[in-house]
């Protein structure tokens, strides 16, 4: 979710004949812990370090975690019964736990983010230079319908998104608010209440009466403690924030609001560890979004998820990465969506040659016909490209193909077998072992710049010196040398390859 909080008003669209709007019960996934999102356990706005934990888990271990959507729960002036009233949803149909944080704005903090957020969690033994793993277990809708915000100066279209200038013509996009509407409307933004539902046992959402989206869950928050003193803005050059918290708006090093669609169940996400105990927050709930985000939200709709955390100890990477069974997923971050690009397509280049053996030319030549680059949001200041390797191309990643014929016929044998004596030394007792996540490959990890934005450009020093051009080997820089260096506001910033996986 980008910067939109504050509640607009626009009209309820019916459920179409011949579907339910009731949503599926909840997986019972039997998890180990259970995060609920009462007013003790969840944040507003920010990643405070050092809160009390509103769960302490072993690696290894699941956690049910239950969200809350920012809409309707975080404008003081307006109750959520009356907010929600506007579209005609029913006071039954209204989370107690949202209603109980709405209760408890004029004591709270708000960091300066509109993200209501649950944690944060505490994991056993995870330390500054560890990696840990989030696998997606599964996600389940709270609510049975969700909240999109569209405008003339939202999204893509903000006049405070980089490349707006002044005299550019408005987007043509009429946004009429009722005479009636609740107070603390934000002007020329029309909010769109869609209900979700099954519909020929599929959940979807019902967009118009011949419209029917998917649902496709994901948070679009998921984030660890960020570095101590370290601050990411919502534009370049931001100073720290008067709390001195890091807020929720942009993403980061530490993850945080990805607005990666592709983080939903069946996926692990990989981050770096900053503080004891990693200290996971979660939330910005989605129905569903389209890549890029544009109009500023996704259907902003409260979700509940089972993860499993895992320490991955002494294993160290520079940014988020995540892996599906059937990609891996670099992430470039920057404020910049060239660099942001730049960083993804590098980060790639780099798992290419580190885990295929590749060479840098080769690697790029691959990157450009098998990968697909996203744009997995561009609204949130700090902006986010994904690049999606796929393993089918790798003949090392395809499962082995069952044999269709017989087995051999062997002659029997007419020789007795050979009589082995018993043996009197016991065996070799083997020490118990931890597992990590299975994982075909370390993950891509990411390089960091000095703004602290995280992207996958690659080594300083490229190895075997690949000649521009030729893509033959030589004394030249190399590819991923010379994306080493960008200029941010006209410095030269130097980009710290940190490495996917790099035991310590």
């Amino acid at each position: 979710m980008a910067l939109l909080a504050l509640p607009v008003v626009g009209g309820l669209l019916a459920v179409p004949a011949g579907a339910t709007s009731t949503d599926p019960p909840p997986t019972d996934a039997g998890a180990d812990h259970h995060l609920r999102a009462t007013p003790e356990n969840v944040v507003w706005g920010g990643y405070p370090i050092d809160n009390e934990p509103g769960v302490t888990m072993g690696s290894g271990e699941t956690v049910r975690v239950d969200t809350i959507s920012g809409s309707g729960f975080t404008n003081p002036d307006i109750t959520p019964t009356e907010y929600f009233a506007a579209f005609g949803v029913e006071p039954e149909e209204i989370l107690a736990d949202g209603v109980a944080f709405w209760e408890s704005l004029p004591t709270r903090v708000n960091y300066g983010g509109p993200h209501v957020l649950t944690g944060p969690i505490y994991v056993e033994g995870a330390e500054p230079g560890d990696t840990i793993a989030i696998e997606i277990l599964d996600l389940d809708t709270r609510v049975p319908y969700g909240v999109n915000s569209t405008g003339p100066t939202t999204g893509v279209m903000s006049t405070t998104y980089p490349g707006w200038r002044e005299g550019d013509a408005p987007l043509d996009i009429v946004a009429e608010i009722p005479a009636d509407a609740p107070g603390g409307v934000l002007p020329d933004v029309r909010q769109h209440l869609y209900r979700t539902g099954v519909h020929d046992g599929e959940e979807v959402v019902f967009v118009d009466d011949d419209i029917r989206v998917p649902l496709r869950p994901f948070l679009g928050i998921m984030a660890v403690a960020p570095p101590t003193g370290e601050f990411i803005g919502r534009t370049e050059g931001e100073g720290p924030p008067p709390s001195g918290v890091q807020i929720s708006t942009p993403p980061g090093r530490f993850g945080g609001n990805l607005d990666v669609k592709d983080l939903t169940v069946g996926t692990t996400l990989y981050l770096p560890v900053y503080q004891d105990g990693a200290q996971v927050f979660l939330g910005d709930a989605h129905g569903v979004q389209g890549d890029g985000e544009v109009s500023g939200t996704a259907v902003e709709q409260s979700l509940s998820g089972t993860f499993r955390i895992t320490v991955l100890d002494g294993v160290e990477t520079a940014g988020p990465w995540a892996e599906t069974e059937d990609h891996w997923i670099t992430m470039g971050i920057h404020w910049d969506l060239d660099r942001a690009m730049r960083f993804s397509v590098g980060d790639t280049v780099d798992f290419l040659v580190r885990e295929k053996g590749m060479t840098e030319s080769k690697a790029y030549s691959l990157a450009s016909i098998a990968v697909d680059y996203n744009a997995a949001e561009v609204v949130d200041g700090t902006q986010v490209v994904t690049g999606m390797i796929p393993k089918a191309v790798f003949v090392d990643e395809l499962p082995e193909e069952p044999t269709t014929a017989p087995p051999a016929t062997e002659e029997p044998s007419t020789t007795p077998p050979a009589t082995e004596a018993p043996s009197t030394t016991p065996p070799a007792a083997e020490a118990p072992t931890t597992e990590a996540p299975t994982t075909s490959a370390p993950p891509p990890g990411g390089a960091v710049g000095d703004d602290g934005t995280a992207g996958g450009v690659a080594r300083p020093t490229a190895p075997g010196g690949q000649l521009p051009d030729t893509g033959a080997g030589g004394a030249g820089t190399g590819l991923l040398a010379a994306l080493a260096l960008l200029t941010v506001g006209g410095v030269a910033v130097g980009l710290l390859r940190r490495g996917r996986l790099a035991a310590q």
